[in-house]
């Protein structure tokens, strides 16, 4: 087992800007969310024009071999925009919600709650992916996916191996709570945050974790190590790096923060 394998030593985690890292986990490489397109406006159907503000620190000729994209849904453009579907085509298995499996043909394969599947590793052994639950938006889960869509997270699990947990584009704390009953504490959490919100949308309410929330979902999943994502580089999210800062600080968790490496 390779040392930044262990659970004694995290793995490290690159992060793009918006919802996309990549790391490595038991011999495999997982990349969330590919959002690689320039600044710009971007249309979602049936929803608000979304505006890129930065572009990514490295685009997907950079990445190398990607094994598993991990993709929390794929009806929003800041989660999965043009070159990230033309990445999607060269990457053996995306795995995101049971609706977005559909429509992503045969590459993809859907997620419900607590689903598994079963990945080989290089050197033998597997590692597991379970979907969990994440909710899009403020409210009862059927009343949010009939207005913003499905979205899944995911619980990663192997021998030997720390327990991983991505939130996708989750703004419930209860989602966080049933992960943490099944799977808590966890080593690393990908936590999307940034307090994205449109006003004439759940009355400005923030459709995924704003920064006082991820803290307290940090403290609900134990989790050693938290890497924020899904925070900068889009005109909707209303909270960034100092305001995560803030917040993890004033509930005593700053030393758990990690912003991963960019370049």
């Amino acid at each position: 087992m390779a040392p930044s394998e262990t659970i004694d030593k995290p793995f490290p985690v690159r992060v793009f800007g918006g919802p996309t890292a990549l790391f490595e986990y038991g011999g495999l490489r997982f990349l969330t969310d590919p959002t690689f397109d320039a600044p710009g406006d971007y249309a979602v159907p049936g929803g608000p024009l979304l505006t890129k503000t930065a572009p990514s620190s490295g685009d997907p000729t950079e990445l190398g071999p990607v094994d598993v994209v991990l993709l929390s849904h794929d009806e929003h453009a800041d989660n999965l925009d043009r070159s990230g579907r033309a990445l999607l085509t060269d990457v053996p298995l995306t795995l995101t919600t049971p609706g977005g499996g559909k429509r992503l043909g045969n590459k993809a394969k859907g997620l419900a709650d607590w689903e598994s599947i079963e990945l080989d590793r290089p050197g033998g052994g597997t590692v597991t992916v379970t979907g969990v639950p994440a909710i899009h938006g403020p409210g009862p889960r059927k009343d949010i996916e009939a207005i913003s869509g499905q979205v899944v997270g995911f619980v990663l699990t192997g021998d030997g191996l720390p327990t991983v947990y991505v939130s996708g584009d989750n703004a419930s704390l209860d989602a966080v709570k049933e992960t943490a009953e099944h799977f808590g504490p966890v080593s690393t959490a990908l936590l999307f945050a940034g307090a994205p919100r449109f006003a004439d949308l759940y009355a400005g309410a923030p459709v995924v974790l704003d920064s006082t929330q991820a803290a307290e979902a940090a403290q609900i999943l134990g989790a050693h190590r938290v890497i924020p994502v899904h925070y900068d580089s889009w005109a909707h999210f209303t909270e960034g790096r100092d305001e995560l800062q803030a917040a993890f600080t004033a509930s005593g968790l700053a030393d758990r923060l990690d912003w991963g490496h960019r370049g």
